[in-house]
C-alpha cells in the first residue's frame, strides 16, 4: 500500500485540497492520503486558528462524503498535543503502518514552504522516512495584502510565497507536481466568510454544511 501524509491546518479545508488528494490518487497512484491536521503550528501564529475538534469534524465528514475510502483522517498531531513537528509525526506513522507499505511514506508540501524546508526541525530525517512531493501553489495576493492575513509566520520563518522556491538548488530528494493546486485559499474564504460573501464552491460540500451548521469564522 502507499500512502501520502497531506498535513496542514485545513482552516477549512477546500476544493484545492481536495483536487491535490484526488491527483495524488489517481495521477501518482497512491492508495490512501491522510489528512493530517496541526495542533500547534511550529511556525505560524495560532491564535485565530479555529478549534482542532472543528477542523478534524470537517476533515472527517469530507473523507466520509468523498474519497471511495482513499482518503482519511488522522489525529495523530491533535491527539499527541504541543507543537506539531513533522519528523515527530513521520516516526509515528511509519511504526503505525509498518508491514503495510510498499514503499516508504510520501509527504505533501507546498513550495512555498519548500522553500524553507532546511529550517525545519530534523528536515533529514523528514527525509529519510518520507518521499517528498511538492506541489505548485498559487501566491495568494489578497492575504498578504490585507491585515486579514491571520497565518502569519513567527520567527524567520517568512512562508508567505516572498521566499520563492528553487528545485534546483533543494538539497534533497523529491517529486514536484506540477499545478494540480486551484488558486483557493483558507484565507480568503474565511474572510469572504467574515464579510457575508459567497464562498459555497470554494470548500466541498461536506466542509461547507459544516461550517454553516456551527457559525464557523463569523
Amino acid at each position: 500500500m502507499k500512502v501520502a501524509v497531506f498535513g496542514g491546518t485545513f482552516n477549512p479545508l477546500h476544493v484545492g485540497h481536495a483536487m491535490l488528494a484526488d491527483t495524488i490518487v489517481k495521477e501518482l497512484g497512491y492508495d490512501k492520503v491522510l489528512f493530517v491536521p496541526t495542533f500547534v503550528p511550529p511556525h505560524k501564529d495560532a491564535s485565530k486558528i479555529v478549534d482542532a475538534k472543528h477542523r478534524m469534524a470537517m476533515i472527517s465528514r469530507f473523507c466520509e462524503s468523498e474519497g471511495d475510502g482513499h482518503f482519511e483522517l488522522e489525529s495523530c498531531e491533535v491527539d499527541r498535543g504541543g507543537i506539531s513537528y513533522t519528523s515527530d509525526t513521520l516516526e509515528f506513522l511509519t511504526k503505525k503502518y509498518e508491514g503495510k507499505l510498499s514503499s516508504k511514506l510520501a509527504f505533501v508540501m507546498g513550495d512555498e514552504v519548500a522553500a524553507e524546508f532546511h529550517k525545519w526541525r530534523n528536515p533529514q530525517r523528514i527525509s529519510e522516512l518520507a518521499d517528498l512531493l511538492i506541489v505548485h501553489r498559487y501566491p495568494d495576493v489578497k492575504a498578504m495584502e490585507t491585515s486579514l492575513y491571520d497565518n502569519k509566520p513567527t520567527g524567520d520563518y517568512k512562508g508567505d510565497f516572498s521566499v520563492k522556491f528553487d528545485l534546483k538548488s533543494f538539497t534533497y530528494p523529491c517529486i514536484y507536481v506540477e499545478n494540480p493546486m486551484l488558486p483557493v485559499s483558507s484565507t480568503d474564504i474565511r474572510r469572504r466568510i467574515s464579510e457575508g460573501k459567497s464562498f459555497r464552491y470554494l470548500v466541498p460540500p461536506a466542509v461547507f454544511d459544516y461550517i454553516i451548521e456551527n457559525r464557523l469564522y463569523d
